[in-house]
């Protein structure tokens, strides 16, 4: 019978955070020696299953049906003893929910103390969650129950538990609460269909709370609504929700904010740029530090096209919500960052930030992230991976995304697979499921992802021998290009153009973009398309000095699919690709930087580097320093010694 007390304690213990990492060791042993058991009940719960952790909780399989295969009466008796034994103000909480739950009928006034308990500030902890929704079943007053459930709903939101949030909502409704606590409640279902619902139905219900809300609340449920309505990829009913008109403005960088974005995605531009620009230097002044803003300056920096402020930012956000212990904005904040890192070209920090994302959206029950993490996961598998992980990474995605309307996640998961038959050669392919996306209209590619996929269908189309529909695409692309949303743009505008026409002088006014925006990928990609064209046009020893180039940066970046298509290209130049990654501190040089160093200590002058690169004198007087600099050498003689030494090694005796 004492091990039976002793496992009774620790279950209704349990029942006051029935998905916590355990329960407090120290509470149950203080009450269980108030009721007199000794240590041989705690050895004997131990063999019935009770083990106790090196941080001081105790675990037990299924607490849930230990505690109801007991009667009332003694559940009743182990939450008095569990109350009598939490004493001192940390245990404040955890006393007033045992009392609660050791009480039979409604009792107002210790209600009103959960309810009290339930709105102090901190983490959204089980035990705050609990006490909310214990406070409502101890009241008789309707709108005060449907209040105090809509909180507890709240609480469990915000702490990662979506379905206990949903079967606290379902009762409100019966309540026939007042308008104020039904757009509250609005806003609860909304911001759950959001992150774990169909997308629609989300902004449906973030609509109806900004109508019935009071002005706060009422401005978070309208940049929910419009968040809704991006991941729905309606651009017009993302700018009508996030737009001013008929609606309080909000604080000065969320007015920034709205303006910005919804000028960004019509015809006022600049307007929106610095709108966004300034949403963006508050961030980086630390003037804002809560997640929720945080995030929203992050996709203002990417919408404006400063992807590492973007980067930054995301960074930010993530310390901000673990420090803050926001369980359900760590994930959010993770996409940012594999987004971000992916726009910047960083693909393996993309990758850990996705898969640390994927881990804690499954914990916290955020499947439209889960969705996004995927997508993310499957453009980086594009580079690097067989075809079966980016298809296993993009069903997981469209899996989700087609019976949650999250067109966006969509589109990157179609992006991710023509890119891996891009990278495979099958071009063809490739185009088929590019058309769709970059096509305008509606029921196509989402509005913010369109234009950057169009390079790559641009590439597939040129390859395949289809370039007509594609023309279309880079008309628009030239103007989405001018306006500065993308860094990588105006350079792969320029290499969509040599694939139109192909010239020495368009793929070298490529190059050039690309060295002034950085990005080893997207030069690779650039280097190998005009090695390709050199090649077909009988001037071997061009082509492979650009293929070599490439594939030392696709096997820099970690595009190992890319590098072995270009390493096919460079063995039909006549030669053999390996070794191809250069040695000792040459390695250290950018593929660039590389070229310029083996040109040079060939002995071509500065101007003729330029003529065979296709840029200015000036361009390679820049890189050459860098070189120096980076080589610690102080003379092209030095530096032709050292690029002997490490690529004419002497032979061996």
């Amino acid at each position: 019978m004492t091990a039976r007390a002793v496992l009774l304690l620790t279950a209704a213990a349990y029942e006051a955070d029935p998905q916590g990492p355990g329960v407090d060791a120290g509470l149950v042993l203080r009450a269980a020696a108030a009721a007199g058991l000794d240590t041989r009940a705690l050895d004997d719960a131990g063999r019935a299953g009770l083990t106790r952790s090196a941080d001081g909780r105790l675990r037990l399989p299924d607490p849930r049906a230990r505690y109801t295969a007991e009667p009332p009466a003694r559940r009743r008796a182990a939450h008095r003893c569990l109350s009598d034994a939490a004493t001192g103000e940390r245990q404040r909480v955890a006393g007033l929910l045992h009392r609660a739950l050791a009480t039979p009928c409604p009792d107002e006034r210790l209600g009103t103390e959960l309810a009290a308990a339930a709105r102090q500030p901190g983490p959204p902890t089980g035990e705050r969650a609990t006490a909310a929704a214990l406070a409502a079943g101890l009241t008789a007053d309707p709108a005060v129950r449907a209040e105090r459930l809509v909180t507890a709903a709240e609480l469990f939101r915000r702490a990662g538990r979506f379905a206990r949030a949903r079967e606290l909502l379902d009762g409100v409704g019966e309540l026939a609460p007042p308008s104020a606590v039904r757009g509250y409640a609005a806003l609860v279902h909304g911001l759950l269909a959001l992150r774990d619902g169909p997308v629609a139905d989300a902004r449906e219900s973030l609509l109806l709370a900004a109508a019935l809300c009071a002005p706060g609340p009422a401005l978070d449920a309208r940049l929910a609504a419009a968040e809704a309505a991006w991941a729905l990829g309606d651009a017009q009913g993302y700018r009508e929700v996030v737009g001013v008109r008929g609606a309080p403005p909000g604080p000065g960088a969320v007015l920034d904010y709205r303006l910005g974005m919804s000028a960004s995605l019509g015809e006022r531009f600049r307007a929106g740029r610095a709108a966004l620009t300034r949403v963006v230097e508050r961030a980086a002044s630390r003037a804002e530090d809560e997640p929720a803003a945080l995030l929203r300056a992050g996709a203002a920096a990417l919408v404006a096209g400063n992807i590492e402020a973007a980067c930054r930012i995301g960074a930010g956000a993530l310390a901000a919500a673990r420090a803050r212990d926001a369980g359900t904005d760590v994930p959010r904040a993770l996409e940012l960052l594999a987004y971000g890192e992916l726009r910047a070209g960083r693909h393996a920090r993309a990758r850990a930030h996705a898969e640390e994302g994927l881990r804690t959206a499954r914990a916290t029950g955020q499947r439209n992230l889960v969705a996004g993490q995927h997508a993310v996961l499957a453009l980086v598998a594009s580079l690097d991976s067989d075809a079966g992980t980016v298809a296993h990474h993009a069903d997981a995605a469209q899996h989700i995304a087609a019976r949650h309307g999250l067109v966006q996640t969509e589109t990157l998961a179609q992006w991710a697979l023509a890119r891996a038959d891009l990278a495979r050669g099958r071009a063809a392919e490739a185009v088929a499921r590019l058309g769709p996306l970059v096509a305008p209209g509606p029921r196509r590619g989402h509005f913010a992802v369109r234009m950057l996929a169009v390079p790559c269908f641009v590439e597939a189309a040129a390859l395949a021998g289809e370039p007509g529909g594609a023309r279309a695409a880079v008309a628009e692309f030239t103007v989405w290009a001018e306006r500065g949303y993308d860094p990588q743009a105006p350079a792969q505008l320029a290499r969509c153009r040599a694939l139109f026409d192909p010239s020495d002088e368009l793929f070298g006014a490529a190059l050039d973009r690309h060295d002034r925006a950085g990005g080893d990928f997207e030069r690779a990609r650039t280097a190998a398309l005009y090695g390709k064209w050199l090649r077909r046009t009988r001037r071997p020893a061009r082509a492979r000095a650009l293929l070599r180039d490439a594939l030392i940066a696709f096997e820099r970046c970690g595009a190992a699919v890319w590098a072995a298509q270009t390493a096919a290209e460079l063995r039909a130049t006549g030669e053999a690709p390996a070794g191809t990654q250069p040695a000792g501190e040459l390695g250290e040089l950018t593929p660039q930087q590389l070229r310029i160093a083996r040109w040079v200590a060939e002995g071509d002058t500065n101007r003729e580097v330029a003529r065979r690169l296709s840029v200015s004198p000036r361009t390679v007087d820049h890189h050459l320093r860098n070189v120096f600099a980076r080589l610690g050498v102080r003379s092209r003689v030095e530096l032709a010694r050292l690029v002997h030494r490490a690529e004419r090694p002497a032979a061996t005796l």
